[in-house]
């Protein structure tokens, strides 16, 4: 009985190391990708520490592409199943192509930005061949980029 009780300790011991090595690359992971959105929203004349907050830095880049802010709704509705995953995906696209676009980059540059994120921020964050030139899907009439309403 002693055998059976220290294998199941053992094998408990080594799951919650497991967890917590993936706990710990998941907030290195975390801070480096909220540092890296962090400088290309200073590329975009916004606060560095805003690429660290979620939701908040969905707010920032929708303001930087020239999006209006209640597209972030459409972020949210991924917790509908299936539909809601595909409404992501697809408003991701759209946005990385209005990101890569208000930083000089072409259409496929925008598509892998929203499907490989994770290489695609930090280049534009730490290239100086990369810079801010406008949000992209601002109304063309439109004078500012950040206008709500009347």
């Amino acid at each position: 009985m002693d055998d059976f009780t220290m294998g199941e300790t053992t094998g408990l011991g080594m799951l919650m190391a497991m967890g917590a090595v993936f706990f710990i690359f998941s907030i290195v992971v975390y801070l480096f990708i909220g540092f890296c959105l962090g400088k290309v929203f200073e590329k975009a004349g916004k606060p560095l520490w805003a690429g660290f907050i979620p939701i908040y830095n969905l707010i920032i880049i929708l303001q930087i592409v020239g999006r209006p802010i209640w597209w972030v709704a459409f972020l949210l509705a991924a917790i509908i199943p299936v539909v809601g995953g595909l409404v992501c995906l697809a408003v991701a696209i759209i946005i990385g192509i209005d990101l890569a676009k208000s930083f000089g980059k072409d259409t496929l540059w925008g598509v892998l930005t929203a499907l490989f994120g994770i290489v695609m921020i930090p280049i534009m964050a730490f290239s100086k061949d990369i810079q801010y030139v406008g949000p992209s899907a601002a109304p063309q009439g439109a004078a500012g980029s950040g206008s709500m309403g009347a």
